[in-house]
């Protein structure tokens, strides 16, 4: 059985799963240098991944289409063969609460002159049944909770088993986007009028609050202000609870309460602003889930799986982790909806044979293309400890090896290496990304080291949870150190096939250090490198490693990177 999972709208993706295993995951962004969040506008992009996979849409048995907004049904409007067609899908939550898994049936899907019919599943439960089939707990077939958070929904709890999902509740009213809301209110980011949905602005928010501190009294002002606006029982915040399908409506209201928080506190830092707001929401995250959980023993289960955009926040991720609250917490390297594409060829299969586990590795993204090399740069072999000792002289890599990960962290496959011991590496890969200079940048690190460096440096693959820097160690690694102290730490195990690994033994035999600074290889404002030829093009680094292949310039470039 090969189904064919589809995510239309941002974060467009295109995946395969053939008798529980996931064959590929392709994301818009990740071809052609595409813009990130790049959505899927024409289907027949859909054939041509099938046909790059050796596959005709004859080869597909079921297709499924991610669901999307609306309260009742979702529309889609997309082009096939040039032509503008209407799709509709499931809606964003499930209408269905004794039933969330089931399908919306559909056809008019046009694709190569074929009109096919397809599933929709809601797209929630599309990343509730991604996070969990992803999840060690299904491969055991323990049951667990699942939160889910996305941009323009309150934070909703699931348990799920392997014979389906149910909601428990939705645990406070503030819909995710409000974070980067926060954002246009106050610091660097700050909009004389927010609107819109600003995809890109939370991740960076993560970084700018360690420039400043929380302080009680803020906290208490946006308690405050969230009980008027929208958890009490006033008028303004009844309204608000009672517009949870209007997804404008309840940015708006989001704005309003920022608007409130700025009169209040016109005498404080934007720093400290934004530090206090997090607290504060974290500490509502953790108080809810504790009391959720008091009142809901009966599910038993201390798994939790984390799904949604807000799943991104490793600084989140980490406090429930350590709340005690849990005796394992699974965040999926595609919690945003990279992974929605994924979750709804699951949910396909969910239907007849529960959630059961997928076979599935991070590294199942698009295959690096064959392209020609621009002028300008001489190609040699390079083993991995010659590689290694360029690493050592203080010398960024593109490093680009075999399928590209799935998500939006860069976890060797797509990265840009170098080393950590010195303090301006930092700065100079912010630069030549065009970042902002108080932006981190992530070790990679092997896992059996990990700890030795980094508390609590449990094993972490996929770059979602936050690590204290031992204070023995900033000094000899201050380039992955952030402002804070802290890392957004991903580990690999020395025994792992991918060539990341083997390079990061290479590069401790050589060093004795285990781990390198490592960030996404890409045009600012796009997805990944495709090939190596994108990457040389960049030409913000004098070397380039693929599969084996090294990449050195030979002649300076005047290189104007994608905005």
């Amino acid at each position: 059985m090969r189904i064919c999972g589809i995510k239309l709208t941002h974060d467009g993706a295109v995946a395969l799963v053939e008798d529980g295993k996931l064959i590929f995951c392709i994301e818009e962004e990740k071809r052609n240098n595409n813009p990130r969040y790049k959505p899927i506008e024409h289907l027949d992009g859909i054939v041509q991944i099938l046909n790059d996979h050796g596959l005709s849409i004859g080869d597909v048995d079921q297709f499924v289409i991610d669901g999307w907004d609306g309260e009742v049904e979702s529309e889609f409007q997309v082009f096939s063969e040039g032509a503008p067609i209407t799709l509709r899908g499931a809606p964003y939550v499930e209408r269905w609460p004794e039933n969330p898994l089931k399908p919306h049936e559909s056809s008019g899907l046009a694709l190569s002159g074929s009109i096919l019919s397809y599933k929709s599943f809601p797209h929630v439960i599309g990343h509730v049944v991604s996070a969990y089939c992803t999840s060690p707990f299904a491969k055991t077939g323990e049951p667990s909770l699942c939160l889910v958070w996305d941009g323009c929904i309150f934070p909703r709890l699931y348990y799920v088993d392997p014979k389906g999902t149910r909601l428990i509740k939705c645990l406070f009213p503030m819909i995710g986007h409000a974070y980067a809301v926060a954002g246009h209110h106050f610091g660097p980011y700050k909009k004389a009028n927010s609107t819109g949905w600003d995809l890109g602005v939370a991740g960076k928010l993560m970084a700018y609050i360690a420039l400043g501190a929380a302080r009680e009294n803020i906290v208490s002002v946006f308690r405050e202000l969230y009980d008027e606006h929208f958890a009490g029982e006033t008028s303004l915040a009844v309204s608000y609870r009672e517009n949870t399908h209007n997804a404008d409506e309840l940015l708006a209201r989001v704005n309003g309460y920022f608007d409130a928080s700025e009169s209040r506190l016109q005498c404080e830092s934007s720093e400290d602003v934004l530090a206090s707001f997090h607290v504060f929401v974290e500490r509502l995250l953790v108080e809810e889930l504790t009391s959720t959980l008091q009142t809901q023993s009966q599910f038993g289960s201390r798994n939790l799986c984390v799904a949604g955009g807000c799943g991104l926040n490793i600084k989140w991720n980490s406090a429930l982790r350590a709340s005690g609250l849990f005796d394992s917490v699974w965040v999926p390297p595609f919690p945003n909806d990279s992974g929605s594409a994924i979750g709804a060829a699951c949910c396909a299969l969910a239907v007849d044979g529960g959630l059961s586990p997928l076979d599935w590795s991070v590294y199942s993204g698009p295959k690096l293309k064959n392209s020609e090399i621009p002028p300008g740069w001489k190609t040699a072999r390079c083993s991995l400890a010659e590689l290694a000792r360029i690493l050592a002289s203080n010398e960024p890599v593109v490093f680009l090896a075999g399928r590209a990960e799935l998500g939006p962290r860069a976890l060797g496959g797509r990265s840009i290496l170098a080393a950590a011991t010195s303090s301006q590496m930092k700065d100079h890969l912010n630069a030549v990304k065009y970042r902002e200079d108080f932006r981190p940048v992530a070790p990679i690190c092997l896992e059996d080291r990990a700890q030795e460096i980094f508390a609590p440096g449990t094993p972490d693959p996929f770059m979602l949870f936050d690590h204290t820097t031992r204070h023995e160690w900033r000094e000899r690694i201050p380039a992955v150190v952030h402002l804070d102290g802290t890392a957004r730490l991903q580990t690999i195990s020395r025994n792992a096939e991918h060539e990341v690994s083997k390079l990061l033994a290479e590069y401790e035999s050589l060093t004795g250090i285990p781990l390198l600074c490592n960030t996404s290889a890409n045009y600012h404002g796009r997805g990944f490198f495709p090939d190596a030829a994108a990457a040389c093009e960049w030409g913000q680094v004098s070397y380039v490693w693929c599969d084996g292949l090294l990449f050195t310039k030979t002649s300076g470039t005047d290189v104007s990177l994608v905005a």
